[in-house]
């Protein structure tokens, strides 16, 4: 066997013993990252009945699955990825990729006269365990969402994404800063102790100040 795939036998059988895949299969969530975004909300209050929400990266629909939950019938969700998403009832689900105009037109379109007041994102490259790589992918996708929150939310909105501790990150900090008057980082319990990911919070949308 080789190296690379002893380690992906271990993640794999780290993964199947893994309580929060085990509490997600009895519970009924499609990832085991649904329980990240109910312990932020829990701290943070993010979905509240008749939240207007973007998940970008939504696959499989974890965060998506929260969001309608938490929001309800008079709240909206939206989910966009380039992989598919099996239906979800009370979900808007886009394929595609949210950086180009048509995706950006059907959201619009979706979202009728709505406007948006939570952008999540879970999204993360596929990660090669080279740093000096995967890092930079990781922020260029922050960077990315960052700018389509700050083209779709209302003022006084909320951006929560996935982040890696790292080069980059504080810049990225800084560029959050210029859009929002209130930063929070936070690590969830159920993020894996290995993890370098950390999810930084952006409330209360001002706009570019740059």
């Amino acid at each position: 066997m080789t190296k690379k795939s002893k380690s992906s036998a271990q993640w794999l059988n780290d993964h199947e013993k893994d309580e929060y895949v085990l509490r997600a299969r009895r519970e009924g969530y499609r990832s085991r990252a649904s329980y990240k975004l109910l312990e932020i909300d829990e701290k943070f209050g993010l979905l509240r009945p008749g939240t207007v929400v973007v998940d970008l990266g939504a696959a499989p629909g974890g965060w998506t699955q929260i969001a309608v939950k938490k929001c309800g019938p008079k709240g909206f969700v939206v989910g966009l990825d380039l992989l598919d998403i099996d239906p979800l009832e009370g979900a808007v689900l886009i394929k595609g990729d949210f950086t180009e105009e048509k995706v950006l037109d059907e959201l619009t379109a979706v979202l009728e006269d709505r406007t948006v007041d939570l952008v999540i994102s879970d999204m993360a490259p596929n990660l090669s365990g080279m740093k000096e790589t995967d890092q930079p992918r990781a922020i260029y996708l922050t960077e990315l969402a960052l700018d389509f929150a700050c083209s779709t939310l209302r003022p006084g909105g909320a951006l929560l994404m996935k982040c890696f501790e790292g080069s980059g990150l504080d810049e990225l900090r800084g560029d959050i800063r210029n859009s929002f008057k209130q930063l929070s980082n936070f690590k969830p319990k159920a993020s894996r102790g290995k993890s370098r990911e950390i999810y930084v919070l952006g409330r209360q949308f001002e706009g570019s100040r740059a």
